[in-house]
C-alpha cells in the first residue's frame, strides 16, 4: 500500500534534499554543506549568458566525479538545457495529467480516505502540483536524454542538484531507467490471474526508485564533502543524520502543510533509499552498491527497508489475493488492489496509535494485501468519493498477540472516520467486531496470526471474501511479495518530472537542499 504510493508519486517529480553536514569532529571549520542552501524564489533575477556557460561547462566535471564515484563510466556526454519557470511549471502539469501512474494515483486517493490514511477532505492533486511547483531544483529527463537546470537557481546552488541528477544520466546509460524501472502494470485487472499477476510485479518499481535515487543520494553526498577527502562510505555517520533528519520539513512550507502520510512516504525513496544503499557500500564496495544493485536490483520496499535481507537473499512476506470476482463482480466495478507493507503498516500505527506503537507495530508484520471495488450503482458524484468504496485488507502477523494489537489500533480509530458508527454485539462470532456506519458494515476480524478487516461489504459477503483470503494463503513457502503498495507505489509518480527539494527537507546544524 505505501510503497506502491511511493512509486506512483516518484515519477511524477524528485525531492531535493535539503541539508547540511556538520564538519569533522573537531575540525573547527565551517559546516560542509552536502545540498545547496534553500533556493530562493527569485524569478526576476535570471541567470546571465555567462554564468549559463560556465554552469553548462560545469555539467562534465560533475559527470566525471559522479562516474568515477559510482564506478559506472557514462558511455556518452549527456544533453543539457537551461529552463526557465514557466517551461518547468508547463511541464509538470502536463506530465501531471498524462502519466499512467499519476492517473493511478488520482484513483487511489479515495482508497486512501477509505482507509482513514487521508482526511476526506484533502484535494490531492492541486496540494502535489504546490508541491512540485515549490520544490523543483532540476531534473533529468530520461526521455530526451537531457539534464535540466534552472535559469533562476544561482550557479553554486545546482552544483550538488547536478550531481544527482547526472547519478541518473549515468544509469540511464547503464540500464536504459524507462524500461528498468517500469513493470508494465497498466489499466484495472478483472480476472483473479491479473490480479495476483500484479501483486507479484509492481512494486518492483518502487524498489528500484529506491535503488536509482539511494545511489544518486549517495553521489549527492560524496560531492558536497569532497573537500574533506572523505565519502559516505567511510563517513556512515552522515547517512544516518539525514535519515534521521528527514522527518524535519520545516524546509519546505508546503511540505510542512503535508499530511504525515505524504511527509513519510515522499522521502522513503531518498532516506530509505540512501539507507539501503549505504549498507551496500559497508558490506560489499561500490561494486555492489552501484553496478550490483542496478543489475540484480531489490524486489520489494522490504529489502529497502532491511537491506540484510537483500544482502542475504532472503525471502520477502507475501500474501495472495483470493479470487474476488465470484463474489463481487455482480455488483461492483474493479478499482484498485495491491500490498501493504511494512512501511504502511508504520504509517497507519503511527496515524493511529502514535509512533511508539508503530516501532512495536510494524516490524510485527508478516505480510498484507488490499482490495477495493466501487458500487455499480454509485452515482457520477458518488463515485468521487470514499463512499462508493468497498474494500478489504487481508494482512498476517509474526505471531497472533500482534494480530490482536493491531485488530485493536485499527478498531479503535473507526470512529474517526465513521458518523455513527455503532458495534453490533449479535452478530458477532469469535475473533470478530462488526459495526454500522453511515458507509455500510465494518468487519474487524482475527484469526490465528491474520487480520481481516472489511469496510463498506455487506457482513456476508465480508465474511465471505475473510475465508477465501485465509484459504488462498495455502500453506506452500512464503511468496516473494513485489507488488502494488498503495501509498509508495503512486510516490513514484513525483520522479518523472523534476527535482523536489524537501526529499529530505531539513537542517542538521544550520542549511539547507536538494534533488531526484
Amino acid at each position: 500500500m505505501v510503497p506502491g504510493w511511493v512509486g506512483r508519486l516518484s515519477t511524477i517529480g524528485t525531492l531535493a534534499v535539503v541539508c547540511t553536514v556538520a564538519p569533522a569532529q573537531g575540525d573547527g571549520k565551517k559546516t560542509t554543506p552536502v545540498g545547496p542552501p534553500v533556493v530562493t524564489v527569485t524569478p526576476e533575477k535570471v541567470m546571465t549568458k555567462a554564468e549559463a556557460v560556465q554552469l553548462f561547462k560545469s555539467v562534465d566535471e560533475i559527470m566525471t566525479f559522479a562516474a568515477k564515484d559510482t564506478g559506472l563510466a557514462p558511455v556518452v556526454k549527456v544533453k543539457r538545457r537551461l529552463v526557465t519557470r514557466d517551461e518547468v511549471n508547463r511541464y509538470l502539469v502536463k506530465n501531471f495529467a498524462e502519466d499512467e501512474s499519476a492517473k493511478r494515483l488520482q484513483r487511489s486517493e479515495i482508497v486512501l480516505k477509505k482507509f482513514g490514511l487521508l482526511n476526506r477532505d484533502f484535494d490531492l492533486r492541486p496540494f502535489l502540483l504546490s508541491l512540485l511547483t515549490e520544490q523543483v531544483a532540476g531534473f533529468y529527463d530520461d526521455k530526451t536524454k537531457t539534464v535540466n537546470m534552472l535559469n533562476w537557481v544561482d550557479m553554486d546552488e545546482q552544483k550538488p542538484v547536478l550531481a544527482h541528477e547526472l547519478t541518473h544520466a549515468i544509469q540511464d546509460q547503464k540500464v536504459g531507467l524507462t524500461k528498468w524501472g517500469d513493470s508494465g502494470y497498466k489499466g484495472i485487472s478483472h480476472t483473479s490471474g491479473e490480479d495476483n499477476s500484479r501483486v507479484s510485479t509492481d512494486e518492483m518499481e518502487t524498489a528500484r526508485q529506491a535503488v536509482a535515487e539511494g545511489q544518486a543520494m549517495v553521489v549527492f553526498v560524496d560531492w558536497g564533502i569532497r573537500d574533506t577527502g572523505k565519502t559516505l562510505a567511510d563517513s556512515p555517520e552522515i547517512g544516518k543524520r539525514m535519515k534521521e533528519a528527514a522527518a524535519d520539513s520545516s524546509g519546505s512550507p508546503v511540505m510542512a502543510r503535508a499530511p504525515f502520510l505524504l511527509q513519510r512516504s515522499l522521502v522513503f525513496p531518498y532516506a530509505d533509499g540512501l539507507a539501503f544503499e549505504q549498507a551496500l557500500l559497508v558490506s560489499g564496495g561500490k561494486s555492489v552498491a552501484f553496478a550490483g544493485a542496478l543489475q540484480n536490483p531489490p524486489s520489494s520496499s522490504f529489502e529497502i527497508m532491511h537491506p540484510e535481507k537483500y544482502l542475504a537473499h532472503a525471502p520477502v512476506p507475501a500474501l495472495h489475493l483470493p479470487d474476488v470476482h465470484t463474489l463481487l463482480d455482480a455488483d461492483y466495478d474493479p478499482y484498485d488492489l495491491g500490498v501493504m507493507g511494512e512501511l504502511d503498516v508504520e504509517i497507519m500505527a503511527s496515524l493511529f496509535g502514535g509512533p511508539e506503537v508503530a516501532k512495536v507495530i510494524a516490524p510485527a508484520w508478516n505480510g498484507g494485501v488490499y482490495y477495493a471495488a466501487q458500487r455499480k450503482s454509485a452515482t457520477a458524484a458518488e463515485k468521487a468519493t470514499p463512499n462508493s468504496l468497498g474494500v478489504f485488507y487481508f494482512s498476517k502477523w509474526k505471531s497472533a498477540e500482534a494480530a490482536q494489537s493491531f485488530a485493536k489500533i485499527y478498531s479503535a480509530q473507526l470512529g474517526r472516520k465513521y458518523s455513527g458508527l455503532s458495534e453490533r454485539k449479535p452478530d458477532e462470532t469469535s475473533g470478530e467486531h462488526v459495526f454500522t456506519t453511515h458507509e455500510g458494515d465494518v468487519l474487524v476480524s482475527v484469526t490465528d496470526d491474520t487480520v481481516f478487516v472489511s469496510e463498506g461489504f455487506a457482513i456476508v459477503t465480508a465474511r465471505k471474501l475473510r475465508d477465501s483470503s485465509i484459504d488462498a494463503q495455502g500453506t506452500g513457502p512464503v511468496r516473494m511479495a513485489v507488488g502494488p503498495e498503495l501509498i509508495l507505489g503512486n510516490v513514484r509518480a513525483l520522479s518523472a518530472f523534476g527535482a523536489m527539494k524537501s526529499g529530505i527537507a531539513h537542517r542538521y546544524t544550520s542549511g539547507s537542499t536538494h534533488s531526484r
